[in-house]
């Protein structure tokens, strides 16, 4: 730091872009063999190199920002500007999903009987476990707030209570979803309206799963005082990313299992 003349932070050759890219690329591969013949071997391999490079990948950012002093004010602000350009591209991203149910569904053609939901199809009652996901998804973004608020109050206790209750909150939501999608009456090959349901809402699932985990990897930081009130970034950027899943929900909800499914 001592010989640099900016605040910037230019970092250092890192194998971890270059390995996770690799890594997805097998996940992705051992799931089309998972599908087609029903062998999850390469998966499994390409799911566990990908936790592997997730843990050390962490790892060097936190030594970066937490021990290095290398996230100075200049760099959490470009940061800071990342992160809300990244969660406009996932609001882009989920609006294809919803561009593609209400144009199926405002005009559903003759292929599937001029009915939506199409005939044949038995949707879910949206007052049954899509209700109650909501209600954990909205309790969930309260008690995120209470931790980000605890936080800012130098309140380390209760900041780390909520942030439990956090995750706590979004590892049911995932388990309901899966009983859900265990207990469906359609699948994803069941016309225009399996697709977009599954498209939509597992893409919004994955997200809560990796919401979870970057808010459980922020509870064991916290628990290891690496924030602040002036240093906390990560677990700003991880409610940002929390608030966002939980407003998808309800729009999901209200569109897909609500109004869609009637």
């Amino acid at each position: 730091m001592s010989k640099k003349n900016h605040s910037f932070h230019l970092v250092d050759y890192s194998p971890w872009p270059l390995t996770g890219a690799l890594s997805t690329m097998i996940l992705v591969s051992g799931s089309v063999k998972w599908f087609h013949f029903n062998d999850n071997s390469l998966f499994l391999l390409g799911f566990t190199i990908i936790l592997m490079i997730m843990f050390q990948w962490w790892r060097d950012i936190i030594r970066e920002s937490t021990f290095q002093g290398l996230h100075t004010i200049s760099v959490t602000n470009g940061m800071q500007w990342g992160m809300i350009l990244f969660i406009t591209s996932e609001v882009f991203f989920f609006i294809s999903f919803f561009w593609a149910f209400f144009h199926s569904s405002l005009s559903p053609s003759i292929e599937i009987g001029g009915n939506w939901p199409p005939k044949g199809i038995s949707t879910f009652n949206p007052f049954h476990i899509p209700l109650l996901n909501t209600i954990i998804l909205i309790s969930s973004g309260a008690t995120i707030t209470w931790a980000h608020h605890s936080l800012m109050n130098s309140n380390k206790k209760e900041t780390i209570i909520s942030l439990m209750f956090t995750v706590m909150l979004g590892i049911l939501f995932s388990l309901l979803q899966a009983y859900e999608y265990l207990e469906a009456p359609f699948t994803m090959a069941d016309s225009i309206y399996g697709s977009t349901f599954f498209m939509a809402t597992g893409f919004h699932g994955i997200h809560v799963l990796i919401g979870s985990m970057f808010l459980l990897v922020n509870l064991i930081r916290l628990m290891n005082n690496h924030f602040s009130i002036n240093h906390h970034f990560g677990f700003e950027a991880s409610a940002w990313y929390w608030h966002f899943v939980d407003v998808v929900w309800l729009f999901l909800y209200i569109s897909i299992y609500w109004w869609g499914g009637n």
